[in-house]
């Protein structure tokens, strides 16, 4: 079965993280979209199980979505510049 989480809004200050998803009981199955309405790039950093931290860099006035196995952590990184704009995660036991 899925599940949509709600969609958050983000409004970061800069050289700020913040972490939007958390499943500490193991990880599961999802898909993570993010919106970047702002002039300057943010950062999604991806945490899984028995694997490397990974981070993707969203430009300005983009969006990324990733299916993502055996999630833990989902957090958005600022860089020097304030960005703001949406993270919507979808989760999935199959």
């Amino acid at each position: 079965m899925a599940i949509l989480l709600p969609q958050q809004f983000f409004n970061l200050t800069p050289n700020v993280g913040k972490s939007y998803y958390e499943n500490l009981a193991g990880g599961i199955n999802a898909a993570v979209t993010v919106q970047n309405n702002s002039a300057n790039p943010v950062s999604l950093v991806i945490t899984r199980v028995d694997a490397p931290v990974i981070t993707y860099e969203i430009p300005a006035l983009n969006s990324l979505t990733l299916s993502v196995n055996l999630l833990l952590v989902a957090a958005l990184l600022s860089g020097p510049g304030a960005v703001f704009g949406t993270i919507q995660v979808a989760t999935s036991d199959f």
